[in-house]
Order: structure tokens, then sequence, then C-alpha cells
């Protein structure tokens, strides 16, 4: 399997790794089937995503769409975040393999699942139609 010089670098050298204590939002989601396990912490001020930490149990590619994600997020209004596709993480990355496109898709759902648990949290109403619906129940943090 070839892989961008970007994935190597953000697997090698993954940003923003680690937990934030109290954080604003907490998003996790897990593939029982792949073994992949993403856990999105993050920090909100003034709506705004002032930092943003992950846990990364799984291969090179989950770990470096993590990384991605988060570098992508980081700074940016909740809105924004709010619209970050597993397809820009990729195109960011320089592409994945086929067989790992899925780690892209986890990442996007485990920061829409942390921005999600922030509105719950501050009871904000939000469009429900904006989040994933879980796709393996069993290691969803509901």
């Amino acid at each position: 399997m070839l892989y961008s010089e970007k994935v190597m670098d953000h697997f090698k050298n993954p940003r923003n790794v680690g937990v934030i204590e109290n954080a604003d939002g907490v998003g996790e989601v897990g593939n029982v089937k792949c073994g992949d396990i993403m856990k999105i912490y993050l920090k909100i001020e003034n709506e705004t995503i002032v930092d943003v930490k992950f846990e990364t149990f799984g291969c090179g590619s989950a770990i470096a769409s993590s990384s991605m994600a988060t570098e992508m997020i980081k700074g940016k209004k909740v809105s924004e975040a709010l619209e970050l596709t597993n397809k820009a993480v990729v195109e960011a990355l320089d592409g994945l393999p086929p067989a790992k496109v899925h780690c892209s898709v986890l990442a996007e759902e485990a920061i829409k699942k942390a921005l999600q648990d922030y509105y719950d949290k501050n009871g904000i109403e939000y469009d429900k139609s904006l989040f994933p619906s879980c796709h393996d129940c069993e290691h969803c943090q509901h």
C-alpha cells in the first residue's frame, strides 16, 4: 500500500495528540470490524475551537486522519468545523488508499460527535440532520 508523504508525516509526527481535561465537547467513534477507535476533545470559547486533542487506537491512516482533521478545525468557528468532510481530510492528506478512506470518515464523525456533545452540554439548539447517525452503536458513546 502506498501512502503519501503527508500521511506518513502525520502518522510519524501526529499533531494534537492527548486529552483535554474538562473538555467542552468529547466525541468517540469506533468500528470494531476495522479496530479503529477515535476520541476527539474540544475546547471552545466564543464559538471558536481554541484547542483540540485526539486519542486514536488504530492504523496509520486512522492516526493520520485524526491528526489532519484536528489541524483543519483548530482555530475555526464551530459552524466551520461542522462543515469538515472526510473528503476534505483525504484531499489534505494527498489521498488515502481506497481501503483506508473509512478512517477519514471516522475522523469526521468523531469531530461531529464532539460538537454535538458541546451543543448538548450547553443546551444549544441544533439541526440533528447535520450529525451522522451511528453506524456501529456498540461502540458509540451516547
